[in-house]
């Protein structure tokens, strides 16, 4: 049976990010390394125990949170990995931690007297997309609260720390991991490549990179894999952008019926109604009828 390229990339769920600090047989190296870069500690990679948690299915379409990983018993790390800056990170955090508080818990201890104890949570957004953002920056569920008293103290946050992996905001933290500032300079490669429609631009960034040393291991060993997972991250981009589109043009015309119903109920004429709002006659026949 023949396979499309197109269905071939679907079977691809992971992003080369989530691949490289979460899957890959270096990963357990690459995240303890980004730990240490993120807290200043020098954990080791043989005597620290890190245990994957991530939820599949959390959002829409195909894909998971990106890294969620429990150090030690103590801390759950969860980084989500973006090249579009989403505003909703914190509520998205929300969900995803009472998940994983599920998943790692013994119910049964919930309803016990004894205190239960729960590993400290962490959140990180890894910024790489093409618009102007800080170095560094904080995002706040508390940003989202219906603002009934400006000097309240909510009872629920949750604190989410954005940082910009782009190689030229120079974020300390890309020089204390190798390992993420190889992988910036690789995706600055990847995206040079297709911004100027390079040939087969895919293959040669990955040529590049090995050449160059960034990530020289990982993409010898699993270039074909990494491919695949560019193009479908492109393939996941893409359909976002016009989920986006759809949602918009859905609205703006949701707005034009809305406003050529309130003309009409103030006994404007159809054709006045059609030149005010866009819509045409046909259609605003229809709302007549």
């Amino acid at each position: 049976m023949l396979v499309s390229q197109n269905s071939t990339r679907r079977n691809y769920k992971d992003s080369v990010f989530v691949d490289l600090f979460a899957h890959d047989i270096s990963a357990k190296e690459n995240f303890i390394s980004l730990y240490n870069a993120l807290h200043g500690t020098n954990l080791d990679v043989a005597t620290t125990e890190i245990q994957p948690v991530m939820i599949e299915k959390v959002l829409y379409m195909k894909y998971y949170n990106d890294v969620a990983m429990l150090v030690d018993g103590k801390i759950v790390v969860m980084i989500e990995h973006q090249s579009t800056i989403n505003e909703n990170m914190p509520f998205r955090f929300l969900e995803y931690i009472a998940r994983i508080y599920e998943k790692i818990t013994n119910p049964k201890e919930k309803f016990e007297r004894k205190l239960m104890k729960l590993p400290v949570p962490e959140f990180y957004v890894f910024y790489n997309g093409k618009e102007d953002f800080p170095s560094e920056s904080e995002m706040k569920l508390s940003d989202a609260f219906i603002k009934l008293d400006e000097n309240k103290n909510f009872p629920l946050e949750i604190c989410v720390k954005v940082i910009n992996i782009n190689v030229d905001k120079e974020n300390p933290v890309l020089n204390r991991c190798e390992a993420l500032k190889e992988y910036s300079e690789f995706m600055e490669q990847v995206r040079f490549n297709l911004e100027n429609k390079i040939p087969e631009a895919l293959t040669v960034a990955i040529k590049q990179s090995i050449k160059q040393g960034f990530l020289s291991d990982y993409l010898s060993r699993k270039s074909t894999e990494v491919e695949n997972m560019l193009l479908t991250e492109y393939d996941y981009d893409t359909d976002i952008a016009v989920q986006r589109q759809e949602a918009y043009e859905d609205g703006a015309q949701q707005t034009k019926i809305e406003t050529a119903k309130n003309l009409l109920n103030f006994g404007d004429s159809v054709e006045k109604v059609a030149q005010v709002t866009g819509l045409s006659i046909e259609e605003i026949t229809a709302l007549v009828k």
